[in-house]
């Protein structure tokens, strides 16, 4: 009986929870795909660090074509993350017709299309479920479990840290210097979170579900970011008051032949699912003309939620394996990338404007709205404590994001508003 022999390119978090898997579920990879699975050989930094497996010492090495070039190596398993040298190393294992598993982002993000067609043309097999949202099989559910649907939209919570970081917030009234600094004490932030705060890695992550989802080619270029940096105590209060929970979002939507990929922070009813994803967990949102609406919930990183995304996607490799269909899975995009232009974009806006506390004013606002096409859906008007200044806080019904963009320029320019404090996007209705 055959061995699949693995190597794995790090060994760091969920390099280890790859191989306490693999070690500890022998019985269950057997019954599912006929044949035992060892960890061969794995590259790592530093031969002598202390790691959260014991794994004989013999089994290390410093030199990754020890693990590329091995031809009893039969699939690799990406886990040592950046970018430009981890595509080289699967470049060349894809050429020694090596099967490839990764969890890199990233790397997808960036290189997804050039790896995909190596893979096809070395009838091998690239997989990368482990991707995007950790433990959630969202990937293989839209490839497989909706393949047969028309995606229409795709919303949902696909960072843990930043989810994490506006609970606190939202839950515990603390700034957001504070609740970020508590993050990086958890190890749920690094000690750089620019990638995670700002947008960035939510961004690649729907640039990839959208991908698949839609059949085109999403590049993160093609994805509108905003992150979370400048969320206020205030914002997420007014949020509360006006019956919402503030979240950075995943928006990614079809109409017709057209789409549109934002990450931005965003207003949900309280009531909404995704309003009630605490913490660092994961959920996504999928819409399709014939299912209706699905959910998929779970733990969006850690090393045992991610290492079971890379091992069954380890189990699908071995059962093409068996079946003699390694390098058949990968699909072109059936479409070509067509993106709205920002008068086709469609949404709801929450603003929150400093303006001087005079008579006439709110009346000037309400004027230069009405003249952008832009109507109210809900207004609020508050004295503030410095003298002379009142808070005007909107809500507004769904307008293009041209006509509201036009507003905003000019809304700044009006000689009685003093600041627009911040403007975010508003999903869904609130029950009255």
């Amino acid at each position: 009986m055959k061995v699949i022999s693995v190597g794995l390119l790090g060994l760091g978090t969920v390099g280890c929870g790859v191989v306490k898997i693999v070690e500890g579920h022998q019985d269950k990879l057997m019954h599912q795909v006929g044949c035992p699975v060892r960890v061969k050989k794995a590259l790592v930094k530093d031969l002598h660090k202390e790691r959260l497996v014991d794994l004989n010492p013999e089994l290390l090495t410093l030199h990754a074509e020890e693990v590329l070039d091995d031809p009893e190596i039969d699939v690799v398993i990406e886990v040592m993350g950046g970018v430009e040298e981890t595509r080289h190393h699967i470049l060349r294992a894809l050429h020694n017709k090596k099967h490839v598993v990764t969890a890199n982002k990233d790397l997808m993000a960036v290189y997804g299309s050039e790896l995909l067609a190596a893979a096809a043309q070395n009838n091998c097999d690239l997989f990368y479920e482990a991707s995007v949202a950790g433990g959630i099989p969202i990937l293989r559910g839209l490839v497989d479990g909706l393949a047969s649907d028309r995606i229409t939209k795709m919303m949902g919570i696909v960072n843990g840290t930043t989810n994490f970081i506006l609970t606190k917030m939202n839950n515990e009234g603390s700034s957001y210097e504070e609740v970020l600094k508590e993050a990086q004490k958890l190890g749920f932030a690094e000690a750089d979170p620019t990638a995670d705060v700002e947008g960035i890695d939510a961004a690649r992550k729907m640039a990839i579900l959208s991908t698949l989802g839609f059949s085109m080619n999403i590049e993160l270029k093609d994805v509108q970011v905003k992150g979370i940096s400048s969320v206020s105590e205030e914002d997420l209060n007014y949020s509360k008051k006006l019956g919402y929970t503030m979240k950075l979002i995943g928006i990614a939507h079809r109409e017709k032949e057209k789409v549109e990929v934002s990450v931005q922070p965003t207003l949900l009813p309280q009531a909404h699912p995704l309003a009630s994803v605490q913490n660092e967990y994961n959920a996504v949102y999928v819409y399709g003309e014939a299912v209706g609406e699905t959910m998929f919930y779970g733990p969006g990183a850690g090393s045992l939620p991610t290492a079971t995304a890379v091992v069954s996607d380890l189990v699908g490799v071995m059962k093409n394996m068996r079946l003699g269909v390694n390098g058949k899975s990968m699909v072109s995009p059936q479409f070509q990338t067509t993106l709205k232009e920002k008068e086709e974009i469609q949404a709801k806006h929450f603003l929150r404007v400093h303006v001087q506390d005079e008579v006439g004013v709110l009346s000037h606002i309400t004027n230069l709205f009405s003249q952008k096409g832009v109507s109210f859906e809900k207004i609020l008007q508050l004295p503030l404590k410095e003298e002379a200044l009142a808070e005007v806080v909107v809500v507004t019904h769904h307008a293009s994001l041209e006509r509201y963009d036009n507003l905003l320029q000019e809304l700044a320019d009006m000689q009685y508003v003093k600041e627009i404090k911040s403007s975010y996007r508003v999903e869904g209705e609130v029950a009255v």
